[in-house]
């Protein structure tokens, strides 16, 4: 009785480890979020805050430094400034999309794909 109490409890927690790795993070962006993350691209290559902010022509400096300063502050962007509170702080800074958050945001720009997706696994014929 022991032995398949045990196997029981074994089952189970591969099952919870599999949940968590397979489990995706819902992640929710503003308009402003997700310009910057396509300027950017998803590839996690970087990019000069030169031309980021060339690129972001036609974003208010406020609303780019706050939209900025969240994907930042939220661990999906990566810059090699600590403070990038000004217009030369994001010029003089280097950006790229975490590579570990890449699938999520790429899931949560364009969410359409993403259902798409989920359907043609749901499709088992056993």
């Amino acid at each position: 009785m022991r032995m398949s109490v045990w196997r029981d409890k074994r089952t189970r927690q591969r099952a919870i480890r599999c949940e968590k790795l397979s489990m995706r993070r819902e992640i929710n962006l503003s308009g402003g979020e997700i310009t910057l993350l396509k300027t950017m691209g998803l590839s996690g290559a970087p990019i000069y805050g030169k031309l980021l902010v060339e690129r972001v022509g036609e974003m208010e400096h406020a609303e780019f430094l706050d939209e900025l300063n969240g994907l930042i502050s939220l661990g999906y962007v990566l810059s090699d400034k600590v403070n990038v509170r000004t217009m030369e702080d994001v010029e003089r800074a280097v950006f790229r999309v975490n590579p570990s958050y890449a699938r999520d945001l790429r899931d949560a720009i364009t969410p359409g794909r993403r259902r798409e997706q989920e359907r043609s696994r749901r499709r088992r014929r056993g």
